[in-house]
């Protein structure tokens, strides 16, 4: 399939963009970090994302959501990179949202997934739980007891979970893993905000004898390893563009400041050595753009490889956003750290991108071990 987008995803590609440079530029996420917004997201602009469309990009129209794919998802998680956005897409669009359309009962699609296509209500996925993401060493566990089940453990980075008003848990039953749609507010659920490096928002949530009735239960008792292998598939896609979103705009800017920036009476971009470093970064970019796109195509394809093409395409985007954002700060001198200028911020965006859903390290391992090494 070419690895470029269709008419109609390049005209999504464009709404977003201009949606989302008109409603949320950088600027937007500055007001929200120095106001010290207790959120940390725009309630109203996540009910403008219901409005264009965007909140339920990949649910399906039948529940409410726009039925589209997991290209569109990466069209927009790509936008967003692009404006350093604080919004629960990620969290509520990409994997809540998969976990549900996947695996939901009718009674919790018809809950949750209308309510969170319209942007009227934020879920969250809670897996991790050490400093790295390893989703194989989940420890939480769930017991049963009488008609439900009694939850213990405690999860962080859990994107926007002080916000959620559903929370997705992943835990350990006696013959496998099972998901959970739990109610923030049962008694024994304590959630903590976590604002982020790159002033953006995430939770650690604690689980103390949660009790939950069976029909809490996401699919089917110990059958939670599949449908939570596909969210997590479509989230490192979807995280893997937007670096690729945040790693392309620093270098965007970068090359505007190689226009305008004069040293001894030229403009810097005219010295060879930086041309250089700046074409050699354009390549790159390419690369990483063709490698998203391949793991997006190859979700909405179903294929069995796609999880592993999502791992190359999350390595791969996460290096070159990382060579990205150093190779603007860099260029851009001293004043690149400084707070008046954006590159720093993608800096630090492009850091919480990397570890968000595995850095480059864990998706190396992971193709290592798919390989038999």
């Amino acid at each position: 399939m070419p690895l470029i987008l269709t008419e109609e995803q390049t005209m999504l590609k464009e709404a977003a963009d201009g949606f989302l440079a008109e409603r949320a530029p950088i600027a937007h996420l500055r007001q929200l970090r120095d106001d010290r917004d207790p959120d940390g997201v725009s309630r109203e602009l996540w009910r403008a994302f219901g409005e264009m469309g965007f909140a339920g990009v990949i649910v399906p129209e039948a529940d409410g959501g726009s039925g589209l794919g997991a290209v569109e998802a990466g069209v927009i998680a790509e936008s967003l990179g692009r404006t350093l956005t604080p919004s629960p897409f990620m969290g509520s669009s990409v994997l809540a949202a998969s976990v549900l359309t996947g695996a939901g009962s009718q009674a919790q699609k018809s809950a949750w997934l209308a309510r969170l296509s319209a942007g009227e209500a934020i879920l969250a996925l809670a897996v991790d739980e050490g400093p790295k993401h390893a989703p194989s060493r989940i420890a939480t566990t769930a017991e049963r007891s009488g008609n439900g089940f009694v939850l213990n453990g405690a999860k962080g980075f859990v994107l926007d979970g002080h916000v959620a008003d559903a929370l997705i848990v992943a835990a350990r039953t006696e013959g496998g893993l099972t998901l959970f749609l739990i109610d923030p507010k049962t008694a024994g659920v304590e959630v903590e905000r976590t604002v982020m490096v790159d002033a953006h928002n995430a939770a650690r949530v604690v689980l103390t004898d949660v009790r939950v009735d069976a029909d809490a239960v996401i699919g089917a008792v110990d059958g939670g390893q599949g449908p939570l292998d596909a969210a997590l598939t479509l989230g490192r896609a979807c995280a893997a563009a937007s670096l690729v979103g945040a790693g392309d705009q620093a270098f965007q800017t970068t090359l505007e400041y190689l226009r305008t920036r004069k040293q001894f009476g030229k403009a810097i971009g005219e010295f060879q050595a930086l041309q250089h470093r700046a074409a050699h970064l354009f390549t790159e970019i390419e690369i990483a753009q063709a490698a998203v796109l391949a793991a997006l195509q190859a979700i909405d394809a179903g294929r069995e490889d796609a999880g592993l093409i999502a791992s190359i395409a999350k390595a791969k985007a996460g290096r070159v956003a990382e060579l990205a954002v150093q190779e603007a700060v860099q260029m851009h001198g001293g004043v690149g750290m400084t707070d008046e200028y954006d590159v720093g911020l993608f800096m630090k965006r492009v850091r919480v991108l990397n570890e968000l859903l595995g850095d480059a390290g864990f998706h190396q391992e992971r193709l290592a071990q798919s390989q038999g090494f």
